[in-house]
């Protein structure tokens, strides 16, 4: 519903709109080729730029190179664990970007403890670092890996 006021000389002027506003979705699929990694942050740089645009997002340097290394990890680790395909998707709005990562394998990835002594299995540990809010569940095609990350100057 548009709220109207009315001037005395009997303009109407809209006020207000009772509009929802969706957040900013996109999806992609990438099927392991060598090159998917690379083309899965391409996208997200694309995602990222696109909502500075259309929801006038304020996301600085620091903020999208954690978007890029979330997309970075969650991507490689589905390239590495799935045996097949896998869905990079983004949601966005002015103060978050969600990041999900579906998968076929429904082995839940594992968060190792802090070991600077051990040589790789960081990915979830610096996506833990970074993001506001990380899950991952079984869903009937294998897993989905969730990160939330917050948006500020």
């Amino acid at each position: 519903m548009i709220e109207h006021i009315e001037h005395l000389d009997g303009a109407v002027i809209p006020i207000g709109f009772d509009v929802p506003v969706e957040p900013l979705r996109r999806a992609a699929h990438y099927t392991g080729e060598p090159g998917c990694i690379a083309e899965a942050r391409a996208f997200a740089s694309h995602f990222v730029e696109q909502l500075r645009t259309e929801w006038c997002a304020t996301a600085g340097d620091r903020v999208i190179g954690e978007v890029m290394l979330v997309v970075s990890e969650l991507v490689t680790n589905a390239d590495r664990h799935s045996n097949g395909p896998y869905i990079l998707e983004l949601e966005g709005t002015d103060s978050s970007v969600t990041v999900c990562v579906y998968d076929s394998s429904d082995a839940l990835p594992m968060r190792f403890p802090k070991d600077p002594q051990r040589v790789g299995r960081h990915g979830l540990e610096i996506v833990h670092a970074v993001a506001a809010e990380v899950t991952a569940e079984r869903v009937p095609v294998g897993k989905r890996v969730r990160a939330v990350l917050k948006l500020g100057a």
